[in-house]
């Protein structure tokens, strides 16, 4: 279920990212929200060129969706440098990096999404590559093993996580800078929107930029998709003018609703109020129940309903508030008081 949903602020792959390529902005000046990360970004880039040095080598960490590879991308456009970009899981052995690292020139930036899926050995090779610029690179294996000393040019490593917490203390230590991305807000995602459209030469009524905005959980990568589904559907099925009706019919198509809910954050609420009516259950029995991975519904589902106050995590496990039972027209089996929470339960 979790794969095909358009609410995953996960990428779809090549051909999604080809449509985000042409929407995403080229300089900092052209990027929405993020507005502390933006001044910050500004100042060491115009440093670094006053002085004609690289970059320090910079960690964003966050929700998916939110711009970290954007930021990447940005970063190299301002410093007029050419980008490399990897992943954590394509990287598995020694020989991986050391072909991305020997292909860099000075001022080059290397990009690694999901930089906390780097395997131990991997890890460990990089760290003297960002400290000192250079790497022991050992060939053949056996009797006729040797390590051979590159020295590499000096470069910037940008690395991206979903799970900071996953990364260890000596790789997050030697990263200069460190910038965590917040969700948007409903204003900055309507914005976006409207760049979006702008671009893709779109008409649109008043007021159908911000449907689309509440239903796009803080996202860009969010809000984009559900644009370019509502584009389809007003092409097919109107006139190709984004209007109030077809954002309404396009969106219950999908299954989402006003508070951007799918049918799988539905059936989490579900589950904690008609299995374990309301709370508290831990994430293993909810998986078990609904028949899903643990970090889907870690990764994808909670952070959402956490951020909108519907679920709540306790030591005991997850729980439902007030609002997710009004929300869903629900009620508690066994209605209880919770003192540490008067709006819970207690009619």
């Amino acid at each position: 279920m979790a794969i095909d949903r358009v609410l995953s602020a996960d990428s779809r792959g090549e051909k999604e990212e080809v449509f985000n390529n042409a929407l995403r902005p080229k300089r900092l000046s052209e990027c929405i929200g993020q507005t502390n990360v933006k001044e910050k970004l500004a100042i060491a880039i115009a440093a670094a060129r006053q002085r004609g040095e690289p970059l320090e080598h910079i960690l964003f960490y966050g929700p998916p969706g939110l711009g970290k590879t954007t930021l990447a991308n940005v970063i190299a456009n301002e410093m007029n440098a050419a980008i490399r970009t990897s992943s954590g899981p394509a990287l598995t052995k020694q020989g991986d990096v050391m072909g991305l690292l020997s292909s860099i020139n000075t001022g080059d930036i290397l990009f690694i999404d999901e930089i906390h899926r780097l395997s131990a050995p991997v890890e460990e090779f990089i760290y003297p590559a960002m400290e000192d610029f250079k790497v022991d690179f050992t060939v053949d294996s056996g009797m006729h093993a040797k390590t051979i000393n590159f020295p590499l040019k000096r470069f910037t490593l940008i690395g991206a996580t979903t799970r900071a917490g996953l990364l260890s203390s000596p790789l997050r230590s030697r990263f200069g800078m460190l910038y965590h991305l917040e969700f948007y807000t409903l204003p900055q995602l309507t914005d976006i929107i409207g760049r979006s459209a702008r671009l893709l030469e779109l008409s649109y009524d008043d007021g159908t930029l911000e449907m689309i905005a509440a239903r796009s959980r803080g996202t860009p990568r969010i809000a984009n998709r559900l644009l370019k589904r509502v584009r389809d559907y007003a092409q097919v099925k109107g006139t190709g003018r984004l209007t109030g009706e077809i954002v309404i019919k396009s969106l219950e198509m999908e299954r989402i609703d006003a508070l951007g809910l799918d049918d799988l954050d539905r059936a989490f609420m579900r589950a904690l109020i008609e299995v374990y009516d309301g709370g508290p259950a831990g994430i293993e029995a909810i998986a078990a129940t609904l028949g899903e991975e643990r970090d889907t519904l870690e990764d994808v589902v909670e952070p959402y309903l956490l951020q909108i106050g519907f679920v709540r995590r306790t030591k005991r496990g997850r729980e439902v508030t007030r609002a997710a039972c009004d929300h869903l027209k629900m009620k508690l089996k066994t209605p209880r008081k919770d003192a540490s929470d008067e709006t819970l339960f207690e009619e």
